[in-house]
């Protein structure tokens, strides 16, 4: 009876979903929707908004992520959420591309300022967001889904430890914590060139 209650694997559900059951796609969609809504939420400069809400662009995000499930393939634990925050940060940039091309559709008002920066570039200025990908880049691929789940989405060690299938939410910690000291010392290296 516990088994029936026990959570399942991503990498659980993506087989069960190729073997043509629909409800794994609607457990996958349960369960990241909700991150990705939380994770993309200011990411889409302001000059940007009015042409595509955030929650439409995860909803794109999870429709292209499905259409292609089949040919996807979770080489690790945590590669899912690692490949649908690609996908979005893809769809961010192509809505972006296409909100510079298209004339402003409403009057310009002088007293309102927009520096066209995302609520996180203006928090942290583009230069630390570039170092940041940057540093990112450098890591494993399990340190720098760890680092992403925790910073980014802000899911807990434990949720972490599970997505990973990591044996404890303490081995976790001390992943994301080795992780983001890598991450700071070639963020301060980089800030020096």
């Amino acid at each position: 009876m516990a088994t029936a209650n026990k959570i399942k694997s991503t990498t659980m559900l993506l087989r069960q979903y190729r073997q043509g059951e629909a409800q794994a796609r609607d457990e996958l969609v349960t369960r990241y929707l909700p991150v990705m809504q939380r994770w993309a939420r200011g990411r889409l400069p302001s000059y940007g908004r009015d042409l595509a809400d955030t929650d439409d662009l995860v909803q794109v995000t999870f429709m292209r992520a499905i259409n292609n499930l089949e040919r996807f393939d979770p080489q690790r634990p945590g590669a899912f959420l690692s490949y649908l925050r690609t996908i979005l940060v893809n769809q961010v940039r192509e809505e972006l591309r296409r909100s510079r091309t298209r004339p402003a559709s409403e009057t310009i008002n002088p007293d309102q300022v927009d520096t066209g920066l995302s609520a996180v570039e203006l928090a942290v200025g583009q230069q630390t967001v570039d170092a940041y990908e940057a540093a990112l880049a450098k890591l494993p691929d399990e340190q720098r889904d760890a680092i992403i789940m925790r910073v980014e989405f802000g899911m807990t060690f434990p949720e972490i430890a599970s997505e990973l299938d990591r044996p404890s939410a303490n081995s976790v910690r001390m992943l994301v914590s080795r992780a983001l000291t890598k991450v700071a010392t070639w963020m301060s290296e980089e800030n020096r060139l």
